[in-house]
């Protein structure tokens, strides 16, 4: 432990939800008015930040970002932390969606412990739990899925022909994380590997917020389907029979998100 760690310095990680600045939880809206430094990622609705943080907080942008040099390294982010700490500061580490998934918590859990810091995980409704909700489309029903699988895909991803086989022929819902921009190769894999090719494919497109957007087509025609689309992040690919009630539960475009935002905001 660094000899210039306060005795008041204390790390808290914190999952901020999907989009919707209602959607922490209440003990993330305590530790946000009483934070002395805010370290956030991209995806965080500054909002969250506006709207429960102290007037003098210092808030740090230390997004990260695929396919982008200029966003800020797992390293970098590891140093920030540790020099606010070393203030003797109450740092809050906020995420988007749940600090548990996909979200390199475990670098960040690894240096607070190298250096003896105190610290504390929050939960958050990670990205496919709100995408779930907001669009409708729940992750298990009786009849369309008996499980769920979460899986982060991207060129680099290693996956064995058995897990590959296991994905494409698996009744299950299946959640992709970060396959937007990779979409053409992901479904050349599943369809390779004997997935159905009309099975349900949707893109859900920043949910939570008044910009979200529902792209529903099947994993043979998507790529037809959504040609010369350009799907803003984040955004979440969703493949399963459970696609099917979207037209049904589709609540939040039916009640018009600004209305519904406005009204959450009073």
């Amino acid at each position: 432990m660094s000899e210039h760690v306060g005795e008041g310095s204390k790390v808290i990680l914190a999952g901020a939800g999907p989009g919707d600045p209602d959607l922490i939880t209440i003990k993330l809206q305590k530790y946000l008015a009483l934070a002395d430094v805010i370290i956030t990622d991209r995806l965080v609705n500054p909002e969250i930040i506006s709207r429960n943080a102290r007037k003098d907080v210092r808030v740090i942008m230390a997004g990260k970002q695929g396919y982008n040099d200029a966003s800020y390294t797992q390293e970098q982010v590891n140093d920030v932390i540790l020099a606010s700490a070393q203030e003797g500061k109450l740092v809050l580490r906020l995420k988007g969606g749940d600090t548990a998934f996909f979200s390199n918590i475990l670098d960040e859990l690894e240096m607070l412990v190298r250096e003896n810091l105190p610290f504390e995980i929050i939960p958050g409704i990670t990205a496919a739990s709100g995408a779930s909700a907001y669009t409708g489309i729940p992750l298990t029903a009786r009849g369309f899925a008996q499980g769920v699988q979460f899986v982060a895909f991207n060129p680099n991803a290693q996956f064995s022909e058995e897990q590959w086989r296991s994905l494409a022929t698996t009744s299950d819902t299946r959640v992709f994380y970060m396959g937007v921009q990779n979409l053409k190769l992901l479904t050349g894999f599943l369809l390779q590997y004997q997935c159905k090719p009309e099975t349900p494919l949707a893109v859900l497109e920043q949910v939570a917020t008044p910009f979200q957007q529902v792209h529903i087509s099947t994993l043979q025609n998507c790529m037809t389907d959504f040609e010369g689309k350009q799907f803003s992040s984040p955004s979440l690919i969703f493949l399963g029979d459970v696609i099917q009630l979207y037209p049904r539960f589709s609540w939040f475009e039916n009640s018009g998100s600004g209305t519904v935002f406005r009204a959450l905001g009073e």
